[in-house]
């Protein structure tokens, strides 16, 4: 991704975050995070729904119990229970 500027609508909750990633100081924990996040992002966003077709999946929300979106909870909440108790 290149550096130029990008202008768009952010919601007060979408700054914030874009805020906090950039308030990381340089070094490898924020090179870390660079890296992680879009691949988070990108894990959420497309669970690999084996059921998925070209006008998209089968279900309009990830909260259905299939195997997919229950392993992309899982990960979320290992995730998230690390981060409680670091």
């Amino acid at each position: 991704m290149d550096d130029t500027d990008v202008k768009v609508a952010l919601t007060p909750r979408e700054w914030s975050l874009v805020s906090s990633l950039r308030d990381v100081p340089e070094g490898e924990l924020k090179a870390t995070l660079d890296e992680l996040i879009p691949r988070l992002v990108a894990f959420v966003r497309e669970p690999g729904c084996s059921q998925v077709q070209a006008d998209g999946v089968p279900c309009q929300t990830a909260a259905n119990d299939c195997e997919s979106c229950s392993r992309v909870r899982q990960v979320l909440a290992r995730i998230s229970a690390a981060l409680r108790s670091a």
